[in-house]
Formats: C-alpha cells, sequence, structure tokens
C-alpha cells in the first residue's frame, strides 16, 4: 500500500458528527497519519486539494454529501492529480455511494483506503467534472426545489415528498441528443447521463452504467401522455416504466433545448441552450469495494 497517509476534505456542517469522529480516531489508531480540514464556502474544496497535492498526500477522501463528492474530484482532475481518492459519503441521497457499494458507515467506509484504487471515468461538460450524474427534466427540477429543511426531517424520502407535491406543475421538455450513430428528439420527462447509476435520492435512470467503460450511460424517458399519467409510480419506483426508456452508451453527446436546458449536475444547477457531454476515461484513481457493481472488471 505504500506511505499510510491521507487528508479527509470534510464538509464544515459534519465537524462535530461524533461517529466521523469515531472512524478518524479508529484509523490513526490502525497506523495511518489521517488529517482533516473542513470547507466552509465555496472554492474551499479546490483550495485544499491543492494544498494537499503540493503537500504530498498520496490519498484524499471527500467526506459529505454528492456535491462535495464532486467537487474534490472536479479539483483533483483540474490538478492533474497522481493521488487517489477515497469516499465518506454523508449526505441526504448519497446515490453514487448506494450505487458503487461504499458502506454509509464513516469506519466501514474509511475503510477502503486499504482497497486497491481503481482507474474510474468521470464525465465533463462545460468545463465542469461530474462524477456520478447529470439529469434533465421533471426530476432535475424535484432535486433542486427540494429544500434543506426538508432533507434534514424526512431524508432521501424528502424527493419523493417534493415530487408528488408538484405533480400538478409537471411539464415535458423538448430537446433534441445526437452522438456517434445516435439521434433522439422529441419532449423529455426525464433525462440521464449517467457514470452512476442513480440521482435524485434513489431514482435508478441509469442502471446498467459502470465507471470503467469508457462511455458514458443515456437514458431518456419520453412524454407521451400515458407516461405523464403515470409519473407518481415513478417517483415511488413504480414497475412498467423501464421499457420506456431510450437509452444508449456514448462517449459523448450533444444536446440542444428548444427553451433551454436545466441540468442538475451531481446536486448542482447548469444551465445553457446547448450543452456537450463527454467521457474523460479513467481520469480518476478511487478505492471502490472490490465487488462494487460499478466496475465492469471486479475483484
Amino acid at each position: 500500500m505504500g506511505e499510510r497517509k491521507a487528508l479527509l476534505i470534510l464538509h464544515g456542517k459534519q465537524a462535530m458528527n461524533e461517529e466521523v469522529r469515531g472512524a478518524v480516531r479508529g484509523l490513526r489508531e490502525r497506523g495511518w497519519q489521517l488529517d482533516v480540514r473542513l470547507t466552509w464556502e465555496g472554492g474551499d474544496a479546490q483550495r485544499l486539494v491543492e494544498e494537499a497535492l503540493a503537500a504530498g498526500y498520496p490519498r484524499l477522501i471527500a467526506g459529505g454529501g454528492d456535491g462535495t463528492l464532486r467537487d474534490v474530484a472536479h479539483a483533483m482532475v483540474l490538478a492533474g492529480a497522481q493521488a487517489s481518492l477515497a469516499l465518506l459519503p454523508l449526505g441526504t441521497a448519497n446515490d453514487f455511494a448506494r450505487a458503487a457499494g461504499i458502506p454509509l458507515e464513516p469506519e466501514a467506509a474509511l475503510a477502503l483506503l486499504d482497497s486497491e484504487a481503481r482507474p474510474i471515468d468521470l464525465g465533463e461538460v462545460d468545463g465542469e467534472v461530474f462524477l456520478n450524474m447529470a439529469t434533465g427534466g421533471f426530476g432535475s427540477q424535484v432535486t433542486a426545489q427540494t429544500s434543506e429543511e426538508l432533507k434534514k426531517v424526512l431524508g432521501a424520502a424528502a424527493y419523493l415528498f417534493t415530487g408528488l407535491s408538484r405533480f400538478s406543475e409537471l411539464s415535458a421538455a423538448s430537446v433534441s441528443l445526437h452522438g456517434p450513430d445516435f439521434h433522439w428528439q422529441g419532449e423529455l420527462l426525464a433525462l440521464g447521463i449517467g457514470n452512476g447509476r442513480q440521482a435524485g435520492g434513489g431514482h435508478v435512470l441509469c442502471p446498467e452504467a459502470v465507471v470503467d467503460d469508457g462511455l458514458l450511460d443515456i437514458s431518456i424517458l419520453p412524454a407521451p401522455q400515458e407516461v405523464v399519467g403515470t409519473l407518481r409510480d415513478l417517483l415511488s419506483d413504480g414497475l412498467g416504466l423501464d421499457s420506456m426508456f431510450v437509452r444508449a452508451r456514448l462517449p459523448w453527446v450533444e444536446i440542444k433545448g428548444s427553451q433551454g436546458l436545466d441540468i442538475n449536475l451531481d446536486g448542482e444547477p447548469l444551465q445553457g441552450d446547448s450543452l456537450r457531454f463527454r467521457v474523460l476515461p479513467a481520469a480518476l484513481r478511487l478505492h471502490l469495494p472490490a465487488q462494487s457493481a460499478l466496475l465492469s472488471r471486479r475483484g
């Protein structure tokens, strides 16, 4: 494994999390030099990554929700980091971690530092890197409109509650997508461009996605009237909709929207009239369980 030294970049609101503190102490007792830095405002993750790399840390840990994980991964790619990354999932949804099989208990998650770091792909759009998924359509509206207060009370179920309460506001988006040997145009209810498999608190949009195939999974849910009528089932993981998805697996895809595009990028909003998504093959080394469902070649 080499030097047992790592830096944890922890979301500031988790500073007093006793379970995290206990997991850090446990790792130190097992011989690790584990240092901790806290984020406080925008830009902190990039600054802390740069400082960690300059100090020679061979492993970094991103502790927080999907947005924190994305921020750290993005900063590592910008810096051309040779260091590996481990994830400490502490958010409400933890979509990437759940799909990857990364434990949600801090001690078990940090134990993955002793596992082999695997090269994984990342997605990129408009200069922004994402680890898990870009979503559009009604699902991304639900994610963006779910309040922090509601997430604290209901956890991942907050996304479902928000979706059902805004059912009457459902509207389809008219878009066109094209990539290598692929073209689709029409109105859609949901769009997923996945490196991971799920988003928005557990909604599986790209069920076959893996992180080491050099491709992005594209999932489109068209908007015929009969699909609109079953949105409640979609939001509550109902059956029968999977066959309605249009799916593709592409190295890049361009999307244009007649009224602009509203995309949710691992929890961060992104807007534009035309966006080009591409995969960054083997862009980051990530500590994953050997049997992770997101690996095409499992240990």
